[in-house]
């Protein structure tokens, strides 16, 4: 009995071609992220040399999430028919692009206007990838192989704050969004160069991941009539508007509360998106091992958790330098745990055969709605209220996402071999 576990513990690791393809697919979207959150540590210096208050950096921060969301809505769809490759360097350039473009922007609705753009071509990252994982890796690994490429963007969120940072610090408030663009082009040349989409047609077993691709309106009705899907959409739009608040937001926040720097605040504020890849690799191998594969229990768990931990967060933040930063390292545990699950993991889970990436992009739209509702509702509440009220909003946000997606307690992956 101890042989066949480990026989079949040995059969789930991640070897040869599978490896190549998820260390591939961790850089790659990882390095998405260097023209997304470099955006926050931009901040404070936008302010303050263009002199913008914070429900219009509100304004320009939900324009991004509303391209993005309409954007994973598209290409969900349009990941099921075009290469994955394609469409992965085609974000990268064009993200890589429109950031440059922001840098050399100043009027308040041109920066809008080109930080929208690049929300779409930023939306071109995770549906393509998670077509790819679908294709390699079956339920059995899968909840490990999404956790593991959902540490690729923790670390890369990490050193886009030190980074940008660094170059924010040397350059001006423009130098975040120069230096991450040109990471973003390096990270598509070798994409083009290595990536494998899909297993050798000698692969056997992994060719029923396969499935002919199906009529754009027959995806849109099965991804639409799957009620499972919508309250993962719900529960991962309110999972956003707490996780942009930090993200967004956090790097201002500190700056005001804590006064240093800008690169010193961002040095400070990395630690978040460290403490989401314990939190990220924690959850996938929680699901995989204590529950079957049954995603919500982690989810729902995380995220009291995480509500409690706002508020105590909020209450340390301005008087306890250690304790804070330390806390803010568990809180990006517990959002990007239940995150990566909810946008990637559970609805590739949940959805029907061959509609996989249509139902990662369906997921994501309304996750980005609420990362956009809440971008606005953060700005608005700073600027007539205070960061208090901001905090209070996130943690309530957190306990909302865990009461949606509690009546999937119990459900599993439907079978790919049917």
């Amino acid at each position: 009995m101890l042989r066949a576990m480990v026989r079949r513990d040995d059969d789930r690791r991640f070897r040869g071609a599978d490896a190549r393809v998820l260390w591939v697919l961790w850089l790659t979207y990882g390095t998405y992220y260097f023209c997304r959150s470099n955006l926050a540590v931009a901040v404070p210096g936008l302010q303050h040399e263009l002199h913008f208050t914070k429900a219009e950096i509100g304004s320009i921060l939900a324009a991004f999430k509303l391209t993005y969301g309409i954007g994973q809505l598209l290409n969900g769809q349009l990941a099921q028919r075009v290469s994955a490759r394609l469409l992965l360097a085609l974000g990268l350039l064009g993200s890589a692009t429109f950031t440059i473009v922001f840098g050399l922007s100043t009027g308040l609705y041109t920066l809008i206007y080109v930080w929208a753009i690049n929300g779409y071509f930023q939306s071109l990252g995770w549906s393509p990838t998670m077509r790819v994982a679908a294709t390699w890796f079956e339920p059995a690994r899968r909840g490990r192989a999404i956790a593991i490429i959902g540490t690729g963007y923790q670390l890369a969120g990490a050193l886009t704050f030190v980074v940008a940072g660094w170059a924010a610090d040397r350059f001006g408030w423009r130098g975040a969004l120069y230096v991450p663009a040109g990471v973003l082009i390096a990270s598509a040349i070798h994409l083009l160069l290595v990536l494998e989409e899909k297993p050798a047609a000698s692969a056997g077993p992994r060719t029923h991941h396969q499935p002919t691709p199906q009529r754009w309106l027959s995806t849109i009705g099965q991804t639409l009539a799957n009620p499972r899907l919508w309250l993962l959409a719900v529960g991962l739009g309110l999972i956003n508007a707490c996780r942009f608040g930090f993200l967004d937001w956090g790097v201002a926040h500190l700056s005001e509360v804590q006064p240093s720097g800008i690169g010193i605040s961002a040095l400070k504020y990395s630690v978040l998106p460290l403490g989401g890849i314990v939190g990220t690799l924690l959850a996938g191998w929680a699901t995989d091992r204590f529950f079957g594969g049954r995603r919500i229990p982690v989810i729902v768990g995380m995220l009291v958790l995480l509500c409690a931990l706002v508020f105590a967060y909020d209450a340390l933040v301005r008087t306890q330098l250690v304790a804070s930063i330390a806390t803010l390292a568990v809180i990006g545990a517990l959002i990007f745990g239940p995150q990566v699950l909810l946008v990637g993991t559970a609805p590739v889970d949940l959805a029907r055969v061959g509609t996989e990436a249509a139902a990662v992009g369906f997921v994501n739209f309304f996750g980005y709605l609420g990362a956009a509702a809440g971008d606005r509702i953060t700005g608005e509440l700073v600027h007539v209220y205070d960061w208090h009220a901001a905090l209070w909003f996130w943690a309530g946000c957190a306990l909302g996402a865990a009461l949606v997606v509690a009546p999937l307690w119990w459900a599993t992956a439907y079978r790919r071999d049917a």
